[in-house]
């Protein structure tokens, strides 16, 4: 995978990582992130009430001052930790910002990994100017190892396309394979670009793509407590500085970031803990966005529709009810139409006349599926992309602290 990968390095951003041994003696789990002076980052965080103690001090130093620096360790998320958590996260920025000379402020902390335990800082104090000797600008592979717990594999994009003459750079990496749910975005993302565009204008092409691919992926249906994706611009592109929402040059750069923001979060789903299917649900002709996602949900969240997609069983019942009980109102089940890939399962409020177990099974046998929902009640569409449920994740979260 690693070797027909194209990685553009983005002008201003050097990676460092090393072997903190938090978790395990022989994993890349430390990572440090420098940008240069001037640079803006923009960022999503968890709404997960019980959020950690580096969202906690990482969204206070944004509004503190600009980041020049972040720092991501893996193996311990650092939640649920109480006040001595915060003040770890803050020794943590402390320790970066003063091997990097910046104020603690410029440094985001971000953690995942097991929940409730406290960070090992004397690891941390030793592994921080390891990861900041290694720093370089092509170290985004060893980066992006660095943030993976169970993930079975890295996850990077790295995109480029003309921006008025000017060619301009996104390239991100997450981690997430499991904990997946999210209300803002992954598990855990960062992406960077060397584009010159107003914070404004950043914060809203991160929002924009997170809503439209983070907030569009579930393993699971649990939202983590670190949850957070930062997206950082540089400047350093030779080209007028984006300012207007409404210009061709932002449209450009909105459209690549969240090109690069759907393929992370797709690569998540496909490595999702345990799945052997990559699972796209497909809502058509709500009435709005919400109603379109609430019978979305309501299928890739059904244990039984994903036990179903894992033994490949056209169960198509399951999915009927799954839709049924999706809470919309005044829902006519009469006029909606229920469809496995192009085969028609369901239309009338029943099985199609049209359908047949070969069909379905076909379909099933597949390791990519559709599953699409029309309503018929309005114009609106969603789509969600979900993973079965197989042996291997109860096993994988059963032994996840041993």
């Amino acid at each position: 995978m690693s070797q027909q990968r194209l990685i553009h390095p983005v002008a201003g951003v050097y990676l460092g990582a090393t072997q903190a041994k938090i978790k395990k003696a022989d994993k890349t789990d430390f990572v440090v992130v420098s940008f240069v002076e001037g640079s803006r980052t923009a960022a999503t965080f968890t709404q997960n009430a019980f959020c950690a103690a580096p969202v906690t001090v990482a969204k206070a130093h944004l509004q503190a001052t600009a980041c020049q620096a972040l720092v991501i360790n893996s193996g311990n998320a650092n939640a649920g930790t109480g006040q001595q958590g915060l003040k770890d996260a803050t020794q943590t920025c402390e320790w970066v910002a003063r091997e990097l000379g910046l104020p603690t402020e410029a440094v985001l902390p971000f953690s995942t990994g097991v929940i409730g335990q406290n960070l090992p800082m004397d690891k941390i104090e030793i592994a921080i100017p390891d990861a900041i000797a290694n720093q370089s600008i092509d170290g985004w592979e060893m980066a992006a190892k660095g943030i993976m717990t169970t993930d079975t594999c890295d996850k990077i994009v790295s995109r480029q396309i003309d921006i008025d003459g000017v060619q301009v750079t996104v390239t991100g990496i997450s981690k997430g394979s499991g904990m997946i749910h999210p209300n803002m975005a992954t598990m855990l993302g960062f992406a960077a670009t060397d584009a010159k565009i107003s914070q404004a204008c950043l914060q809203q092409a991160l929002s924009d793509a997170v809503n439209a691919s983070f907030n569009r992926i579930t393993v699971d249906g649990d939202t983590s407590t670190n949850d957070a994706c930062t997206l950082t611009a540089t400047q350093q592109a030779a080209m007028p500085e984006i300012t207007e929402t409404e210009s061709s040059a932002y449209q450009a750069f909105a459209g690549l970031v969240k090109g690069v923001m759907t393929e992370l979060a797709q690569m998540i789903i496909r490595d999702g803990e345990g799945a052997t299917k990559f699972v796209t649900v497909q809502v058509e002709g709500g009435q709005n966005s919400d109603e379109c996602l609430k019978v979305a949900h309501a299928v890739a969240l059904s244990p039984l529709v994903k036990t179903a997609l894992f033994a490949s069983d056209p169960n198509w019942g399951r999915i009927l009810a799954a839709v049924g009980r999706a809470g919309l109102v005044d829902l006519d089940i009469d006029a909606l139409q229920i469809y496995l890939g192009e085969v028609l399962l369901v239309e009338n409020g029943g099985r199609a006349d049209s359908y047949t177990e070969e069909a379905g099974q076909a379909v099933m046998d597949e390791t990519d599926i559709l599953i699409r929902i029309v309503l018929n009640r309005g114009e609106a569409s969603e789509i969600v992309w979900t993973t079965d449920f197989s042996y291997d994740y109860v096993k994988i979260n059963a032994e996840y602290r041993t």
